[in-house]
């Protein structure tokens, strides 16, 4: 007796190695290794061999990781990577195709040029007003002023990152419409007809959108790798070590049950109009 139809959609988790386990123990190793570890270097007066080895330690965590997201990624898996269970409520508006929007890295860079031209402009007004302010004084003076008269060559490099970006995302999701407008039209053409084969004319196309999606996510992925390497080969080494201190201090922060506790409890009242 034939399957029903409604097997075909089945979300039943494959019998594979669980990407969540590993997910798990890499932001464990993120959070209690590697984020200690530039922060200690960022703190003290390493040298830059030093400096540069734990740039390269937590750069290549996160490589590792959209490596292994790849070879993680198959018709059978790829449900659950779209829409991954071991996400809470903080990160999901953060991800693009199952993972970090790219364009996440480049607003973090953008974040310390902003927050260094509000320095600034706030220093200025203390010298207007007679007032001295002191900050960073937890660090190195290379690495307080690493963002202070930032060259044009890494404006340059940052917005040739975001040109690139502009392109490919919506490449991404114009090739996502695309797959599903045509996958909806098949089975929509099919699902009215009683002739033969019709269950396998269904089973097919499901199986070429898979083979479409599949595609389309490991392009994400390789977009989120190569947006990182980019990012970090434009930055001297007092940047990197920052920017990567800061990326992993966003991931480590939606995690924190002190914060997600309390968007939990953010009641957002409904206003008539």
């Amino acid at each position: 007796m034939p399957k029903p139809l409604s097997s075909l959609f089945s979300r039943e988790k494959p019998q594979t190695l669980s990407f969540e386990e590993y997910y798990r123990k890499w932001f464990k190793t993120l959070k209690k290794t590697h984020l200690p570890l530039i922060q200690r270097a960022l703190s003290s007066s390493s040298s830059h061999t030093l400096l540069y080895s734990h740039i390269d330690l937590v750069l290549q965590h996160f490589l590792a990781y959209y490596d292994t997201l790849d070879l993680a990624t198959s018709k059978e898996n790829l449900p659950h990577l779209l829409f991954p269970s071991w996400r809470n409520s903080l990160e999901i508006p953060f991800l693009f195709l199952g993972d970090l929007h790219p364009y996440l890295f480049i607003n973090l860079l953008r974040s310390f040029l902003d927050q260094e031209n509000r320095q600034e402009t706030e220093e200025e007004e203390e010298k207007n007003t007679c007032r001295v302010v002191v900050v960073g004084l937890d660090r190195p003076w290379q690495v307080v002023m690493a963002w202070k008269n930032v060259s044009k060559h890494l404006m340059n490099h940052i917005d040739q990152i975001e040109c690139g970006l502009r392109l490919m995302v919506p490449a991404l999701t114009g090739r996502i419409k695309k797959i599903q407008g045509g996958f909806l039209g098949r089975i929509a053409e099919d699902w009215v007809d009683d002739s033969d084969g019709k269950r396998e004319r269904i089973k097919k196309a499901m199986e070429e959108e898979m083979e479409e999606m599949v595609s389309v996510f490991m392009d994400a992925n390789r977009l989120r790798k190569s947006v990182i390497t980019e990012i970090i080969s434009g930055l001297s080494v007092y940047q990197a070590a920052l920017f990567l201190e800061s990326l992993a201090q966003f991931l480590v922060g939606l995690r924190e049950q002190e914060v997600l506790g309390e968007f939990k409890r953010c009641n957002i009242p409904i206003r008539d109009k």
